[in-house]
């Protein structure tokens, strides 16, 4: 699929539709106005999380962006202290109410980083948040296929979405692959790399006229993947989306895909091995 808009989407496995481009918004304690200036863009995807603390301005954000709550795609992401049905339950509902929404579009596992007891309490938890209606699609984030398979062997659910560090760089193969074969779509944070570009990337980017991040995202897109580059400058939210109007040939996408360095290439905390 090369022929993208800022308004296709993706099928899940839950049958709900994902936006193929996505704000992110970690480390952004002031985020409204980046995600104001995102949904009048016409963006309509923003991904949160508990860790993030900013589910409240992302609430008050959809509410004054004029844009009906139903077109936004908000994700949230349990945090790695509330492992456990109980908690991860709790959690949901704190969210509701930090965002003042009626239901959550999807909430995540944010990481694999208790044990398979909890983990797997957690995923319960989120089932059943999900019958309720509390939340509409279900997945984890930074899940290694050991993790994801933890859920399979329990004869649970399988996730829709696995959300990883996943750029040029660290390109984790064993996880989309895993993915790829069960269905599950593929999330990416720090597309941008967090502006640690090479030359391929630079000199790439120049030949089509855009910027090293636009033909990130758009290297992204193209592998399949749904890239959620963040910036609190609103300006760039909106340069960051300026991604439909050029296509990588086959050639230069093959150029990007051998700069991987796997794991030696994160650039995050990427707890993809957590034990």
């Amino acid at each position: 699929m090369s022929n993208f808009t800022l308004t296709s989407t993706i099928k899940l496995s839950s049958g709900y539709e994902l936006p193929v481009l996505g704000l992110g918004v970690y480390q952004n304690d002031d985020c409204k106005p980046a995600c104001i200036a995102a949904l009048k863009h016409g963006y309509k995807h923003i991904d949160s999380a508990r860790m993030y603390r900013n589910e409240a301005q992302v609430g008050e954000a959809v509410r004054e962006s004029g844009v009906p709550r139903e077109e936004v795609f908000v994700t949230s992401k349990i945090n790695n202290h509330e492992h456990g049905y109980e908690a991860a339950l709790a959690a949901v509902d704190d969210s509701l109410k930090k965002f003042g929404f009626d239901y959550i579009d999807l909430m995540l596992i944010h990481s694999p980083l208790s044990d398979k007891e909890r983990r797997l309490q957690t995923w319960k938890a989120l089932i059943e948040a999900k019958k309720q209606g509390k939340v509409r699609t279900i997945g984890v984030s930074n899940y290694g296929p050991k993790h994801m398979e933890e859920i399979r062997e329990a004869g649970l659910e399988t996730p829709s979405v696995n959300q990883v560090e996943l750029h040029p760089f660290c390109q984790q193969k064993e996880i989309v692959d895993y993915c790829n074969k069960h269905g599950i779509v593929v999330e990416a944070y720090t597309p941008l790399i967090r502006g640690g570009w090479n030359d391929t990337i630079v000199n790439l980017a120049k030949k089509y006229n855009k910027d090293p991040a636009q033909f990130l995202v758009r290297w992204s897109l193209q592998r399949g993947f749904v890239p959620l580059p963040k910036s609190a400058n609103p300006a760039r939210v909106v340069s960051n989306a300026n991604v439909f109007d050029f296509e990588i040939s086959a050639e230069d996408i093959a150029a990007v895909d051998a700069l991987d360095r796997g794991k030696e290439g994160a650039v995050t905390w990427n707890p993809v091995d957590a034990p």
